[in-house]
């Protein structure tokens, strides 16, 4: 999923012109893409000049921070708060959350392999 890295962004606008889906808009002099109605085409990418438009693997390690940050709030709660076997219980149950959540994206990942080789194979 494309981003907009703010600090590399000059405002050119040359990725808001073109944008197949027409969903980055300029908010503050930088580009904004909405990621929700994004169509994945990759223009963003190829029409930045100075690399702004950046991938989101790089996110990883903040997205990894967030979980954290969420389940160390979550351990907090008073009905967790002082409660060693509660805590245990439910970093067991997030556990079994993300492990459930790495098989869809895996099983997912096999069917656009499927998809890739049925479909587009020539």
């Amino acid at each position: 999923m494309p981003w907009i890295k703010r600090d590399l962004c000059t405002g050119c606008q040359l990725c808001v012109d073109a944008c197949s889906a027409g969903v980055i808009v300029m908010e503050e002099d930088t580009a904004i893409i909405n990621e929700d109605a994004c169509i994945r085409c990759g223009v963003c990418h190829d029409v930045c000049p100075e690399e702004a438009v950046r991938h989101d693997g790089e996110r990883i390690p903040d997205e990894v921070q967030a979980n954290l940050d969420w389940i160390k709030t979550l351990l907090a709660h008073d009905y967790y708060a002082n409660d060693k076997a509660k805590q245990k219980q439910l970093i067991e149950r997030l556990g079994k959350y993300y492990t459930k959540n790495k098989k869809v994206i895996e099983k997912t990942s096999e069917q656009l392999e499927m998809l890739i080789n049925e479909e587009y194979t020539e």
